[in-house]
């Protein structure tokens, strides 16, 4: 990621949490303005409460730094990062009416983003020596994708296209709307001025030899087992990088892996990844 990706990341993030914090704290955190001094001064502690691959510390510091820029964040594992059960992670100090306001938006993002994490680092491991890469799908929490894909990426994965606006992907709807995965392809190429990448979805082999005459970019084996995989990439033999996708799991990774592919598409690393146990302990 380039200096100037990463500081289009941080404001599209810093968006996204301060809606978060005006959705959770309005016109105030009653609680905490009742109990607690405006004076007091705290330290919390980011404690695992399980093994996980850790990813969303930047976004944590960020949210506590929106409500209050003397607060001290300090991380102590790296976004990215293995932490065991029992582990602090990280560290805030400061104001104790602000570190409780922002306490539930920076876990939320935080757990949140080290499940994505960990589960993207389970399938990168699962398919560990051979050519495969682990990408995501646009099966993102609605508003959250920005966060979601970035938590892929810390976990050892990459990133598909982040919207529709980014690479062109044909689908089966979009071939059935048309009448042909040819015509299909001719008009994009016709009205795309901008010339992105195009990758077509294939069902089956008579599919797959239409679509390699087409000079595409990419082509996704959809739903297809590990034999016809197998035969698909002795057929395309390497003049288009092969993507599997549809009903990809930890158990079975390894084999679709290990059939050639280039790339496995995995949407249960953003729609299914449960959210990591942490604790902010004052």
């Amino acid at each position: 990621m380039n200096q100037k990706h990463k500081e289009d990341m941080l404001r599209d993030a810093k968006a996204a949490i301060l809606r978060s914090l005006e959705e959770d704290i309005a016109d105030g955190d009653i609680t905490t303005l009742c109990t607690v001094p405006e004076d007091a001064m705290l330290e919390g502690r980011f404690i695992a409460k399980e093994a996980a691959v850790i990813a969303g510390l930047e976004i944590a510091s960020l949210t506590f730094s929106l409500l209050d820029e003397h607060l001290c964040f300090v991380s102590q594992i790296a976004d990215g990062g293995r932490a065991e059960k029992g582990q602090i992670i990280a560290t805030v100090r400061g104001s104790g009416r602000a570190i409780l306001s922002g306490e539930r938006v920076a876990l939320n993002f935080l757990q949140r983003m080290s499940g994505i994490a960990t589960l993207t680092r389970q399938f990168a491991d699962a398919v560990k020596g051979t050519s495969a890469k682990i990408l995501d799908t646009r099966k993102t929490a609605p508003g959250l994708r920005l966060f979601d894909k970035w938590a892929v990426r810390l976990g050892g994965g990459q990133n598909h296209r982040f919207g529709l606006y980014d690479m062109v992907l044909i689908k089966d709807n979009h071939i059935s709307a048309v009448g042909s995965i040819s015509e299909a392809v001719a008009r994009v190429r016709a009205g795309d001025t901008r010339k992105r990448a195009i990758e077509v979805e294939v069902k089956n082999m008579a599919e797959l030899q239409e679509v390699l005459l087409l000079g595409l970019d990419r082509i996704m084996l959809d739903n297809m087992t590990a034999e016809q995989m197998r035969e698909a990439v002795l057929i395309t033999a390497g003049r288009v990088p092969l993507e599997a996708s549809g009903n990809v799991s930890l158990e079975n990774a390894a084999e679709i892996a290990a059939a050639g592919v280039d790339f496995i598409s995995v949407g249960t690393l953003t729609h299914s990844a449960k959210a990591t146990d942490i604790s902010l302990l004052l």
